[in-house]
């Protein structure tokens, strides 16, 4: 398994006392397998992303990642791992303004010491980003920018690609669109990918479908 969950819990503190966010999760997610995380608003969706990602840390259970528990990692493994083992795409693209698009989308990948010019290129073509490399993310589309968000996290190929309602801000044929180019080439890839989202219509697109309610996997 890429990654796997075991008996994750989360709460947090408020002024109203404390609020459990995630009951016992288990899940596992196999190598290039996609799956969509879907289910209400507040139901611990984007917790359960920020612990994969190392954003976070659970209250008690096992977050492993090919093996090593993310949550036993000091601030410099954690980066590391953020840098080499999970790419995030985020609705908000947070593309680097500086950068052109070649220089965002290869950014990454430099990063984790994994730059691959050949790939970076194929990447380039499939996304339709070929004309627009020497554009800066300002000069383009909301479409186009979240292409170049994906490039930016499949040409590092992350073994795990966490996606935060990706396609959250695009008309829904383009979000089809860019969805359509994010299997494919997470596939490529060899990527495993889990993808948050609100849209049944999407989900069902994906391997497999796990809905959270109040914290738990329903079902």
């Amino acid at each position: 398994m890429v990654l796997s969950l075991s008996g994750v819990r989360k709460s947090y503190t408020t002024t109203e006392g404390t609020i459990e966010i995630l009951s016992g999760i288990d899940l596992d997610i196999a190598a290039s397998e996609s799956v969509a995380l879907t289910g209400e608003s507040g139901s611990g969706k984007s917790t359960l992303l920020h612990l994969a990602a190392g954003l976070d840390h659970p209250d008690s259970g096992l977050v492993l990642m090919g093996g090593q528990d993310i949550a036993s990692f000091d601030d410099r493994e954690r980066a590391r791992y953020r840098r080499t083992q999970v790419g995030i795409v985020f609705q908000q693209f947070n593309l680097i303004p500086s950068l052109n698009v070649a220089a965002n989308i290869s950014f990454h990948a430099k990063l984790a010491e994994r730059y691959d010019p050949i790939w970076e290129a194929t990447l380039t073509k499939e996304l339709g980003l070929r004309p627009y490399l020497a554009r800066y993310p300002e000069q383009l589309s909301g479409g186009q920018q979240q292409r170049v968000a994906i490039g930016r996290t499949l040409a590092a190929r992350p073994p795990l690609i966490l996606a935060d309602e990706p396609t959250g801000n695009l008309d829904e044929a383009t979000g089809d669109t860019v969805l359509d180019l994010m299997l494919s080439l997470a596939r490529s890839a060899g990527s495993a990918l889990l993808l948050v989202t609100h849209s049944s219509r999407l989900a069902d697109r994906l391997d497999r479908k796990v809905v959270l309610r109040s914290g738990r996997i329903a079902g």
